[in-house]
């Protein structure tokens, strides 16, 4: 990788309508601009992926990077919520739960999540205000 990426990196399924969702609340909710997105489909994150095996190459899962440290599925969105303002902040303490109990509900929805919310053709273009934060 050329240049190292940003300290919180957000990779999410690129043509996921729950996906693109999530991004776009978080994007709502992010006030101080911390977090950076990325498509798990896109080069960084297949760059981030050669250099740390953990992440993985199925799209079902969300994959938060912190400081080079990697968060999967439902640790990765309690990591996330640690980085808004209250009160969305407030449900990071359900991080404490064993990764076993809070990823049960996380692979149920990853699971359906294209019957129950659909697909986009390609990822969403940014508006011009938040480009910066996209990533490929």
């Amino acid at each position: 990788m050329a240049s190292s990426p940003p300290p919180r990196l957000v990779l999410f399924d690129g043509v996921c309508g729950l996906c693109d969702s999530a991004v776009q609340w978080l994007l709502d909710h992010d006030d101080a601009g911390r977090l950076h997105y990325a498509p798990l489909q896109g080069e960084l994150a297949a760059a981030l992926r050669a250099a740390n095996p953990v992440i993985p190459t199925e799209l079902d899962t969300m994959v938060f990077v912190r400081d080079g440290q990697v968060y999967l599925r439902s640790q990765a969105v309690l990591q996330i919520l640690r980085e808004l303002p209250a009160p969305w902040s407030w449900f990071s303490v359900f991080r404490v739960f064993p990764s076993f109990l809070t990823d049960l509900g996380y692979r149920l929805l990853a699971a359906n999540r294209y019957r129950i919310f659909g697909t986009l053709e390609a990822c969403r273009i940014p508006e011009p205000a938040q480009a910066a934060r996209f990533l490929d």
